[in-house]
């Protein structure tokens, strides 16, 4: 059996991360979304163990002190990280995780585990960008113009990567990802 792949995924809040990535694990078996570990409350019907880790602030830390994590981060009043276990445990069964993260946790993955593909998931605009934060209707209109000046300091970070993809069409986005994945890894891509 086949080592698994990390392929971690970057980008603005609203640029479509998410739906991404659900979209190549649905069509792609040997691929799973990576499950992170949080201090964030769970939301709605979010269980412990399949859409985060959920852990308390003093848990989180202790394992921060522990060097659990290949990447972690504190994001709106949050930690967020990946733990180097759950990963090493799946990469056995030979699963492509794919996390969606932001780009400081991307580049300490850089740092740890260079053999990872990074891919900047961008925009096709500012304005398009401001548009789909908006059609959410989730937040106010102080938190987008919050998101959209994060947006910018992110998009400077995506030169940094191996791969920048403009997601305007997901279907079109899906098979550009799915490109670069067989072209990285040899066509090891099986659908």
């Amino acid at each position: 059996m086949q080592q698994g792949k990390l392929i971690v995924f970057s980008g603005p809040s609203g640029c479509g991360k998410s739906t991404v990535v659900a979209e190549l694990c649905r069509k792609n078996a040997q691929m799973m979304p990576s499950i992170s570990a949080t201090t964030r409350a769970p939301r709605g019907n979010e269980q412990h163990g399949k859409e985060y880790f959920f852990l308390k602030r003093k848990e989180f830390e202790a394992e921060i002190a522990d060097d659990a994590f290949l990447e972690y981060a504190e994001v709106f009043g949050n930690y967020y990280g990946t733990k180097w276990r759950w990963l090493a445990e799946e990469w056995e069964k030979g699963t492509w995780i794919l996390l969606d993260i932001d780009v400081q946790g991307a580049m300490q993955i850089r740092e740890k585990a260079g053999d990872a593909l990074l891919i900047f998931i961008a925009p096709p605009s500012m304005e398009i960008l401001r548009q789909r934060l908006e059609n959410r209707q989730t937040e106010s209109a102080e938190k987008i113009q919050m998101r959209l000046a994060e947006a910018q300091r992110e998009l400077e970070f995506s030169e940094k990567y191996d791969a920048v993809v403009i997601n305007d069409k997901l279907e079109e986005t899906v098979l550009q990802i799915e490109n670069i994945l067989k072209q990285r890894f040899n066509n090891q891509l099986t659908e």
